[in-house]
């Protein structure tokens, strides 16, 4: 969660409150106006605090038109209903809450299949609050293994985790949580993440696995997985080095399974020890849900399992958190019952056939070259062409927020730090339609622009952010 300090001057602008939405009482109580930053000092009735909430949110963005989340912003009215009848369930509590403990199992062994473990009644796994947490459990498990294997020289040996420089900000924070050393392969010319060979000759004794990532948040490509296999099966028959790898699935483990059966990145690789993936990205849940999964409990050391009993019951936990409401999880399994392998490839496959779409319009504009092109994951990144020198992808961001679309523009990171992109997020709920209204409304700002005799948006180190 993004950290917050307190204002500086409290309440220096502080709410209004319309006459219609309070209750009339001696003290001017239909327009006073409760404190921003400190707790009233009494209650409100509930219609003036739901009125005031929701106001104040009109000024957030259109989440169907935001194009740089990956995260789900639609469900279908039954899916919402059962998460509302299940907001009140802590998922922890499997021995109150049987029934959505045994959803929860459910959803890891359809996963084990899906992703072809080889026995997938020996797979274990479990639901977390996303992919950053289910990241972060994969990290620990493969940290306590590289430990438990170099017990005679561990603490002294500082452990390390090889993977492409494109990753998610959230192995960046495990590497500094748990203290292991990220080595990073660089981007180099056209490829924009991982290489298999780089990663094999970052790998030593002391590294504790490789994450190749499946849909890379900076162009929505897939690293290719087999190759990076077998690049480490290679060192291994050269130095003994035997490195396992965790595939980071956050988006792809939920769309290559149905649209790109013949590519082979999962559990049919045995160098593949654990895989996450995001519930609430192409899981098509609401956010609050992610998966982590090992090959077998050989996988998962049994020391970072805990054991309580103290809300009844014997509950085995893996989790960097305790309490969480149960609706997420039940939210996936009611989807995954409801899709099924033929609703989830229709699902993506149409919203596949979006971004590919979207993409030939984009590129057909004229001004712009084309990094990826929505063919692996539903995601595409764009930049200028060179000689359109009036503007940049900042000020085409700028611009088409004026129009309500969130369109992230960013640099990439070392060795291709020159290069600054756009980047749209094609999801269930982004239509052709809205597709059609997108390359509209670029199309039109096109002129202007070229108009400019320089680019105009600032603070091009930053990803761009939304604003009223």
């Amino acid at each position: 969660m993004p950290l917050h300090k307190g204002p500086e001057q409290p309440d220096k602008r502080p709410a209004t409150v319309n006459p219609f939405y309070g209750q009339a009482n001696p003290v001017g109580g239909m327009t006073e106006a409760p404190p921003q930053h400190r707790l009233p000092d009494g209650p409100l009735p509930p219609s003036t605090a739901y009125q005031l909430v929701h106001d104040e949110l009109m000024l957030d963005g259109n989440s169907r038109l935001n194009l740089a989340t990956f995260v789900t912003t639609w469900m279908e009215p039954q899916a919402r209903v059962l998460m509302d009848e299940c907001s009140d369930k802590n998922m922890i509590d499997k021995d109150e809450y049987p029934r959505t403990a045994e959803l929860e199992r459910r959803c890891v062994a359809m996963l084990a299949d899906l992703w072809n473990a080889p026995d997938p009644s020996a797979a274990v796994g479990c639901s977390t609050t996303g992919s950053s947490e289910a990241c972060m459990l994969a990290g620990m498990a493969l940290k306590r293994r590289w430990t438990k294997r170099n017990a005679d020289r561990y603490p002294g040996a500082r452990p390390n985790l090889v993977m492409g420089v494109n990753v998610q900000v959230c192995w960046d924070k495990f590497c500094n949580f748990w203290e292991v050393e990220p080595r990073l392969v660089p981007m180099e010319g056209d490829r924009f993440h991982l290489d298999p060979q780089a990663a094999a000759e970052l790998c030593d004794e002391n590294t504790i696995g490789v994450v190749g990532i499946l849909g890379s948040t900076f162009d929505g490509s897939y690293e290719p997985i087999a190759e990076l296999c077998a690049a480490l099966n290679e060192l291994q028959s050269r130095t003994g080095l035997d490195i396992p790898v965790h595939v980071d699935g956050a988006s792809g483990a939920m769309v290559a399974p149905f649209l790109d059966e013949d590519l082979v990145w999962d559990f049919r690789l045995p160098r593949v020890s654990s895989i996450n993936t995001s519930g609430h990205k192409y899981g098509l849940v609401y956010p609050g849900v992610g998966w982590a999964l090992w090959r077998s409990d050989a996988e998962l050391p049994e020391e970072l399992v805990f054991r309580v009993n103290y809300l009844g019951g014997d509950m085995p936990t893996f989790a960097l958190n305790f309490s969480r409401p149960g609706a997420q999880v039940v939210a996936q399994y009611y989807t995954f019952l409801r899709l099924g392998r033929e609703g989830y490839r229709a699902v993506q496959q149409t919203t596949r056939d979006v971004a590919m779409g979207l993409a030939e319009r984009v590129e057909a504009l004229g001004d712009f070259r084309l990094l990826t092109r929505g063919d692996q994951l539903p995601v595409f990144a764009f930049t200028t062409v060179p000689d359109i020198t009036s503007y940049d992808v900042f000020d085409v961001s700028r611009r088409m927020r004026e129009r309500g679309w969130l369109l992230p523009a960013y640099t990439f990171p070392e060795n291709r730090q020159d290069l600054s992109v756009l980047r749209v997020v094609c999801r269930n709920g982004f239509s052709s339609d809205l597709a059609e209204l997108f390359v509209e409304d670029l199309g039109s700002l096109l002129p202007e622009l070229r108009q400019q005799q320089h680019p105009l948006a600032r603070d091009k180190g930053a990803a761009t952010g939304f604003h009223h």
